[in-house]
């Protein structure tokens, strides 16, 4: 009889780890070894709590994380101070340490949760020599460091600028990339002239088919400082910060209404918002120092700079970009009884702030003569409204209405219900009033006399709100 023998899967530990890491070329004393070990350890032990990295796989944790910090030295004379730009979990900052111990290495890291992790690797591995740097790096951040490296995935000029201030003379900065990275070099040769690129190796992990690229730039040139910001600078660190309160207050639709401003969010609506109405601007609000006011912003716009951990709670929708504080403007009482205009008077009841947003868009893009918001709907300006609507609450024509229950009788409504003439065969009137039912409650059984209705599948019972507006006003303004 045949004895089926399975070889044993060998267990993590500080052994295999040392061999996968001569199978790359990288051989570590026992102090190292032991030390690397450890921070594998911590990593591994608060990874779920901290969410520190998506490699969960031993192997691929030595190799694609701790094999590809070191491989850089390697290949390539490493400056000392040496910045981890963008540290992380201290990747590759604290692998380098490890091996090349008798560099300075700052990790900078903006995100608390990380910065903490880092501090507690730093004590727990008896490092010298390394510090955290507690902060996002922008061109401001002027201490002196001869090299900077980084795993991040910003864009090499981007980069390349954000060092600006702390970059000596004939600095190095160090950027591990994958193969594909040409576009970025391009842009880098074309916009950044005060840096030379003097390396770019491409190489393999070994005995993995991963391929990598480090590219190296030297600073040739250092410019003239800038002045400081031109702006008010407000520093947030507390969650008891009362410009913080109130920015968490705007999430809603009552703190928006009570305050009479918003938040803009997303790099292009907060572009538009301070072109087109720079006057409503009220702050610039970012992580930390990182990415100032832009040159034209307007000169009254303070610059609030929340903590790392604050910065997020606001960030609704997690663009991890600047935003703007806006002042909403007033909306005027919409005057019912003035129906003759010709047009369509749009009544919008919607209690969700990005079917509202939508729907005033689609308003727009059909040229509604007003945008009546009624007691139930909720805020145009609620952040969710803003940005659904692409910015176009800023400018539709916006009236504040009654509530449904006391809109007058006598207004000439042309309601949506499923009930009603087929919209296709239906003649708009030359002034009218749309009225489109609550999400959930529906329509009013006293505005389902004069109705229209969009045809739809058999087992379908309702389109949603915003939808059925759209269609509503594409077939009446065709």
């Amino acid at each position: 009889m045949k004895t089926k023998f399975r070889e044993a899967k060998q267990a993590p530990d500080p052994d295999r780890m040392d061999a996968l890491l001569k199978r790359c070329g990288i051989h570590l004393s026992t102090r190292q070894r032991d030390q690397l070990w450890a921070y594998h350890q911590l990593l591994r032990q608060h990874d779920a709590e901290l969410n520190l990295t998506r490699i969960h796989n031993f192997e691929n944790m030595v190799v694609k994380l701790y094999a590809d910090s070191i491989l850089p030295a390697l290949k390539t004379a490493l400056p000392s101070p040496l910045m981890d730009l963008g540290s992380g979990p201290g990747m590759p900052g604290i692998p380098l340490k490890i091996f090349r111990p008798e560099l300075d290495i700052l990790l900078a890291e903006s995100r608390r949760s990380r910065i903490d992790f880092l501090k507690m690797v730093v004590k727990e591995l008896a490092l010298s020599g390394i510090e955290v740097t507690e902060r996002g790096i922008a061109p401001d951040f002027d201490r002196p460091v001869a090299g900077v490296i980084t795993r991040a995935v910003e864009p090499i000029a981007e980069t390349l600028k954000r060092v600006t201030g702390c970059l000596i003379q004939d600095g190095m900065v160090l950027f591990m990339k994958g193969p594909r990275c040409d576009a970025e070099m391009e842009t880098a040769a074309q916009t950044c002239p005060d840096y030379q690129q003097t390396a770019d190796i491409p190489y393999q992990i070994p005995h993995t088919p991963h391929q990598r690229r480090l590219v190296c730039y030297r600073r040739v040139s250092v410019a003239a400082a800038k002045p400081g910001p031109s702006h008010r600078v407000r520093s947030i660190e507390s969650e008891a910060n009362p410009i913080f309160k109130d920015l968490k207050k705007l999430l809603g639709g009552r703190g928006v209404k009570k305050l009479g401003r918003t938040l803009v969010c997303g790099s292009r609506l907060v572009a538009e918002s301070m072109a087109r109405q720079p006057e409503r601007c009220l702050a610039w609000i970012t992580s930390g120092d990182r990415q100032p006011p832009p040159d034209d912003a307007p000169r009254h716009l303070e610059w609030f700079q929340l903590a790392p951990n604050l910065f997020p709670v606001i960030d609704a929708f997690g663009t991890r970009s600047p935003m703007v504080l806006f002042d909403t403007p007033p909306l005027p009482a919409w005057p019912a009884t003035d129906t003759a205009t010709p047009g369509c008077n749009l009544l919008i009841p919607f209690q969700d702030p990005e079917n509202v947003g939508a729907v005033i868009r689609c308003a727009a893009a059909f040229d509604v003569e007003r945008v009546v918001l009624l007691a139930e709907s909720a805020n145009p300006f609620h952040p969710k409204a803003v940005r659904a609507s692409a910015g176009t609450v800023f400018s539709a024509r916006l009236f504040q209405g009654a509530s449904l229950a006391a809109l007058p009788e006598d207004l000439p409504v042309v309601a949506l219900a499923a009930s009603g003439t087929p919209l296709a065969e239906f003649a708009f009137p030359e002034s009218f009033c749309l009225l489109v039912g609550m999400e959930g409650p529906g329509l009013p059984p006293r505005w389902k006399k004069n109705s229209v209705a969009i045809p739809m599948a058999a087992d379908v019972e309702s389109l949603n709100a915003a939808v059925a507006t759209a269609i509503a006003l594409y077939e009446w303004r065709r």
